[in-house]
């Protein structure tokens, strides 16, 4: 007989009941897009982050506030989660040591302030989110003061839209008025001094800065920026240096960033410590940012021809002749001093 024969009276029947088949645990259930809704999430503040553990303010300003741990989704892997964000957290919230909850997602971001390794790298290094206040924070003397790096630490305030704010400590050991003087024509610096003949740190007029805001602390090593946390916030405990008195540079103490609460009885704000550093690229910059920061100067700046840099070298720049027919007031020569100084600054990266 053919195998081919198709009559169904001579088809074998077999039983395959005792066939095993293998569970597969990538396709036991079907794939899907849908994700849990998670309506019992609670926004957090991500106050530090340490090797892929969180730690995070819930029920900030209520009456069960607490620190939680907290790792991230795995669908966040990929997302940057950094001091200041405001993360939706859900699991256990209790903050009882060994709980551990779970970010699920990052709320919408006011503002980033980041850098890049070096000005030819565009890849950018989220260091805060949600700040909207910078305090640079720089020594008159021993280490000496770099005009170059503060201008770098302003520019990234002015692109990330972050008021800047100055403090110079140390100015009982060199008169600083030479160095502010970069600074005079910079809308809103609000500068402040400290040193041992003027009487210390003035805590109290830094405090009122910062009630309200979150703060963004900047500086170079061993200028004196975490002994000014730890006056500032008792409990903070930040690690303090010296400098090196061969090479002139400051110690790294600060490892991490965090975020700390400031509080001058019912007032508040937050404290956000970076480390310590020594450079501080540039590569992300938007270049107009700068020149909106400089409100009047971005008015006039709208005459002049395209592509103009606003750099003293640039052939039909309307800013000078503004300046010279009196258009930006007294203070207009020390204005385009300033934006072109920085613009300068950036244009040599």
């Amino acid at each position: 007989m053919s195998w081919l024969d198709d009559d169904d009276d001579d088809v074998l029947e077999f039983d395959e009941s005792s066939i095993r088949i293998r569970p597969n645990p990538k396709a036991n259930r079907p794939r899907t897009k849908r994700r849990p809704a998670h309506a019992d999430a609670q926004i957090a503040r991500v106050l530090g982050v340490d090797r892929g553990r969180y730690t995070v303010l819930a029920d900030e300003g209520g009456p069960d506030e607490r620190v939680v741990l907290a790792t991230r989704a795995r669908e966040l892997r990929k997302m940057p989660i950094v001091t200041g964000d405001r993360a939706r957290v859900v699991g256990d919230r209790s903050g009882d040591e060994g709980t551990l909850s779970r970010i699920i997602g990052i709320e919408e971001r006011t503002s980033l302030l980041r850098r890049s390794a070096d000005d030819t790298d565009q890849v950018e290094r989220v260091i805060v989110a949600n700040a909207d206040r910078m305090l640079v924070v720089v020594a008159a003397a021993d280490p000496e003061p770099r005009a170059r790096l503060v201008d770098r630490y302003l520019i990234a305030a002015l692109d990330a839209g972050v008021r800047p704010l100055l403090v110079v400590t140390k100015t009982d050991i060199a008169d600083p008025t030479a160095f502010l003087r970069h600074f005079e024509g910079l809308d809103d610096l609000q500068v402040f001094t400290s040193g041992m003949s003027t009487g210390g740190m003035p805590l109290e007029a830094i405090g009122d800065a910062l009630v309200g805001h979150s703060t963004v602390f900047v500086g170079h090593s061993g200028v004196g920026k975490s002994t000014l946390v730890n006056a500032l916030v008792p409990d903070a405990h930040r690690a303090t240096g010296h400098v090196n008195q061969v090479t002139g540079r400051g110690r790294h103490t600060s490892s991490s960033t965090v975020s700390l609460r400031y509080q001058n009885g019912e007032k508040t704000g937050w404290v956000i410590d970076t480390p310590g550093v020594r450079s501080f690229g540039l590569g992300h910059v938007d270049t107009t940012n700068i020149l909106r920061a400089f409100t009047d100067l971005a008015e006039i700046a709208l005459e002049c021809p395209r592509g103009c840099t606003h750099l003293v070298t640039a052939p039909d720049c309307a800013l000078p002749g503004a300046v010279a027919a009196g258009r930006l007031g007294d203070r207009g020569a020390e204005r385009l001093d300033s934006l072109q100084r920085l613009l300068a600054t950036f244009a040599e990266k």
